[in-house]
């Protein structure tokens, strides 16, 4: 039985995807990646994955037809057991923050890919989360919290709430809190609503870096 992990591709410009290929079967060990389909824009790429349902997709955020944070909200819909790394030029973190709340195991940054699309795969098949470096270097540098809430904001929270919070700092998705808790997404929506009320936590990317500023003490509990 082959033990080759199954990756889709999907980027509008086939060079790229002849490169990234290349990259990735060339890259891993004997028959560690294969890449078993390519496609051109996000329509394309959501029947692809239908289809054959591949362990791993990589795919570009901006193609044509549907976008690559489209093809993810669809794969999340659909509740498809599918990992996501997202392909991409954009360094802002407003990219990476829509990723990441749309359950994405990588974002590589295209000018890197050589060096990091292989690392990715390998980290997003065992589970973890991979950011290219300097993506990872935002989020740890990114500024915490006032003081006031940081001393006292876990302390308000119940077991729940404060598992849920470590949870976001692992980059769990909504579906994969439900699934980890034995609650509905609707219930974790819930509990993240609570959290950033309790914490006073406002605009969209706020809960993410608390959680990621309190990671050691969150696991320690």
């Amino acid at each position: 039985m082959s033990t080759e992990i199954q990756i889709l591709i999907a980027d509008d410009h086939p060079i790229v995807r002849q490169g990234l290929r290349q990259t990735i079967e060339a890259g891993g060990e004997a028959a560690e990646f294969r890449v078993i389909a390519e496609a051109g824009d996000g329509q394309a790429a959501l029947t692809l994955l239908e289809r054959l349902q591949p362990p791993i997709a990589v795919l570009d955020v901006d193609m044509p037809v549907l976008d690559g944070f489209g093809v993810a909200r669809a794969v999340r819909e659909r509740g498809w057991n599918i990992k996501l790394i997202f392909l991409t030029v954009h360094r802002e973190e407003t990219y990476l923050q829509q990723a990441l709340s749309l359950g994405a195991r990588g974002y590589v940054l295209k000018d890197s890919a050589v060096t990091d699309i292989v690392a990715a795969l390998r980290a997003v098949q065992q589970g973890q989360t991979y950011l290219s470096p300097l993506m990872t270097s935002y989020l740890v540098n990114a500024p915490a919290p006032p003081a006031p809430v940081i001393a006292n904001g876990l302390s308000q929270l119940t077991a729940s709430e404060r598992y849920v919070l470590r949870l976001i700092a692992e980059y769990k998705s909504t579906r994969e809190i439900a699934e980890a808790l034995y609650i509905s997404p609707l219930t974790v929506e819930t509990h993240r609503k609570n959290i950033c009320r309790k914490l006073a936590l406002r605009g969209s990317h706020a809960l993410i870096k608390f959680a990621l500023a309190h990671q050691t003490e969150l696991r320690a509990e």
